[in-house]
């Protein structure tokens, strides 16, 4: 399955992360990007799903900061995983490598989680 990181420059700048899951792109925005440091959690807005098609797309405003692929690392459908609040996976990215974990925190209009690196072995 797909992910990709956006760098987008909206009224301030954020990181959109968007993971492939049932045929859409489940996305975030991430204010401050993502960490690579176990020890940082970094704040991760649920925002609307987008098309598939929009892993590609890049403008003036939008990058693409990394793309890859990613698999779970939670048991069962991702989908469940998201609806529990937790879902783990790994990311292999020109980027970003290893585990991460994603953690709601607040069920409100717009989801609050926590995108947290996780310790490789």
């Amino acid at each position: 399955m797909r992910f990709v990181i956006q760098k987008h420059q909206a009224r301030t700048l954020h990181y959109d992360l968007r993971l492939e899951v049932g045929g859409v792109l489940k996305s975030w925005a991430v204010p401050k990007g993502p960490s690579t440091e176990p020890s940082e959690k970094r704040l991760a807005v649920q925002v609307d799903d987008h098309a598939l098609e929009h892993a590609d797309y890049e403008s003036d405003r939008v990058e693409i900061w990394d793309s890859g692929t990613y698999r779970p690392l939670t048991a069962g459908r991702v989908e469940d995983a998201l609806a529990d609040g937790h879902l783990s996976f790994w990311l292999e990215g020109s980027r970003l490598h290893g585990g991460w974990t994603l953690q709601r925190t607040d069920e409100g209009p717009k989801p609050q989680w926590l995108l947290i690196k996780r310790r490789d072995a």
